[in-house]
């Protein structure tokens, strides 16, 4: 919610559209009522989307289309490698070693398709954390567009969304950072337009940990979303005053969009849980 209430402003005060996509390419991880909940907890939160939902699933045509281009300029290549024998090759880290980067191991079979990282860094300018240097392939190595179990990776399917939907500016969690760099080697690859990014604060449980399913954090209850909205508001620096927080959802996106400031925000990477 910090995330969506954060995109949500950045873009109403700029003028700008706020458009809603659904990650559900991983059947398996997709459960049964999920796109419903998004859409009631958004409405109870007046939270309008612009033009239509796009929903990744019906979108795999776009994502294989842009693989195929990178096939037939010889930028990606099949690989053999499950996680384990990364695993075991003895790296410290998620880092890629190229075992499969000059063809596949006799008598192995594709499991899944890499994209060559070149040795330069990706640089960007965060609208809030500042400069973003990254090299993939001392720091990720070259990293799957098309996974073993035959699904388009996160990487692939953003990058050609965003340009396919005309987004301008990204504004996500900052737990999503060291993605960006992928996605903005991909879009050159590809030769789309990179968008300007802007990393929020992650909400932290006591533990310092992410709140999310993955730590178990509880739900957002969209019927306490007035109360919500403000404590997120507060998480931003963007405190709202308290007859405002009275008055009500509507009340609390009046002044949140009349006094939206990106210079507010709190610009470390994560943070404090925000009293819900």
């Amino acid at each position: 919610m910090v995330a969506a209430v954060g995109s949500y402003l950045d873009a109403k005060s700029h003028g700008g559209t706020w458009a809603l996509r659904i990650d559900d390419l991983d059947p398996p991880r997709v459960a049964p009522g999920a796109v419903d909940s998004i859409f009631r907890c958004l409405e109870k939160f007046q939270m309008h989307w612009d033009g239509e939902v796009v929903f990744q699933s019906a979108r795999t045509g776009a994502y294989q289309e842009a693989l195929d281009q990178l096939r037939n300029r010889g930028l990606v290549y099949a690989c053999a490698c499950s996680r384990i024998e990364i695993g075991d090759a003895g790296l410290d880290g998620p880092v890629y070693p190229g075992t499969c980067r000059k063809g596949l191991p006799p008598g192995r079979e594709a499991r899944a398709w890499r994209v060559r990282t070149g040795d330069s860094a990706i640089e960007f300018v965060d609208l809030l954390q500042g400069r973003v240097r990254q090299n993939l392939d001392r720091e990720i190595g070259d990293f799957v567009l098309f996974r073993a179990d035959q699904v388009f990776a996160y990487h692939l399917a953003c990058a050609v969304d965003d340009s396919a939907q005309g987004i301008t500016h990204v504004v996500r969690g900052a737990d999503l950072m060291a993605s960006t760099p992928r996605q903005i080697y991909l879009q050159r690859l590809l030769r789309l337009p990179t968008p300007n990014y802007l990393h929020l604060p992650i909400a932290l449980n006591a533990a310092g940990e992410k709140l999310s399913k993955q730590t178990l954090a509880d739900p957002v209850e969209p019927d306490r979303a007035a109360v919500i909205l403000a404590d997120v508001l507060r998480f931003l620096k963007h405190s709202p005053p308290d007859e405002v927080s009275a008055d009500g959802v509507s009340a609390l996106w009046r002044w949140a969009l009349e006094n939206w400031r990106r210079d507010r925000l709190p610009d470390v990477v994560s943070a404090g849980a925000p009293a819900v």
